[in-house]
C-alpha cells in the first residue's frame, strides 16, 4: 500500500474529530491513522478505548451528485472491515452486526462511526488487533486471540482495509443498497438469530433477525409476531 495514502500520528485525540477539522482540504482516499487515541468516540457517544497495537484510522468520502442514498455506507464500512479482516485470516469466525459492528465468536472485534461533515462523510473505524478492552456491558476480541491472528499489526490490518474499503466504495456507488444489502447479510448472523434492540430511551425490544429492508434498516421479528423496522439504535445478540 503506498505509504502516500496514510497519515501516521503518534497519538490523537479522535481522529475523526482530526479529519472533521480538516475536511474542507483532506483528499478522497487518504486514511489518517493515529497509534494511540486519548478521546476516541464509538457510537451513541461511547468512550472508545484506544490502548496502544490496535487500529484507530479514519478516512473521509466526498459525496457526488450522482451518488447513490448516504444510509448505505455504514453497510459499505462493514463489508470493507469483515472482508479485510478475513482476507488476512481465512476461516476467522468473523460475522457482522448491524449498525456498525463486527463480531468474532460472540463477541465485539471493531466498530465504525460515520459522520456528515458538510458533502463528505467522515468514516473511522477501531479494531482491536492486538488487545481487547474490557468493557462492563459486552464481551470483547481481539485479532491476536484468534488462530494466526497473533502475527498481525495494525499496519497490516490497515492497508488489508484500504484495499476492501476502495472495492466497496466503488461497488456502493455503482449499485447503492441493492448491492450491498445481500453481501451484507451473507456475512451477517444467520436469519433468525435472538436479537434485543434498544431505541432512544424505549424499552427494550426482542425478537429475531429478519434480515434488512430495501435501505439497510433492521429487520425485526417480534415475539409478539409484529414486524419492526428499525432505523437507529442498540443491537444485542442473544443466547
Amino acid at each position: 500500500m503506498p505509504d502516500w495514502r496514510i497519515h501516521l500520528v503518534p497519538e490523537t485525540g479522535s481522529t475523526n474529530a482530526d479529519l472533521r477539522m480538516q475536511a474542507a482540504d483532506w483528499p478522497e482516499g487518504h486514511w489518517l491513522r493515529a497509534e494511540r487515541q486519548t478521546a476516541g468516540r464509538g457510537r451513541l457517544n461511547r468512550q472508545w478505548q484506544s490502548d496502544a497495537g490496535n487500529l484507530y484510522a479514519s478516512t473521509l468520502i466526498r459525496l457526488r451528485s450522482d451518488d447513490p442514498p448516504v444510509t448505505g455506507l455504514s453497510l459499505m464500512m462493514g463489508l470493507a472491515v469483515h472482508d479485510a479482516l478475513t482476507g488476512l485470516l481465512p476461516g476467522a469466525p468473523i460475522q457482522l452486526k448491524w449498525p456498525n459492528d463486527v463480531m468474532a465468536d460472540g463477541a465485539k472485534l471493531a466498530g465504525m462511526l460515520l459522520e456528515r461533515e458538510g458533502q463528505a462523510i467522515i468514516a473511522g473505524v477501531g479494531i482491536n488487533v492486538a488487545s481487547a478492552p474490557a468493557l462492563p456491558d459486552r464481551k470483547t476480541i481481539a485479532l491476536a486471540d484468534l488462530p494466526g491472528g497473533a502475527s498481525l499489526d495494525a499496519g497490516m490490518v490497515l492497508d488489508a482495509l484500504i484495499v476492501a474499503f476502495d472495492t466497496w466504495l466503488a461497488r456502493w456507488r455503482e449499485g447503492g443498497a441493492g448491492v450491498l444489502i445481500p453481501a451484507w447479510t451473507a456475512r451477517a448472523h444467520p436469519p433468525g438469530t435472538a436479537l434485543v434492540v434498544t431505541a432512544g430511551t424505549g424499552a427494550p425490544q426482542t425478537g429475531r433477525f429478519g434480515g434488512l429492508d430495501a435501505n439497510g434498516a433492521l429487520v425485526l421479528l417480534c415475539d409478539d409476531g409484529s414486524r419492526q423496522i428499525v432505523h437507529s439504535g442498540d443491537v444485542g445478540i442473544l443466547p
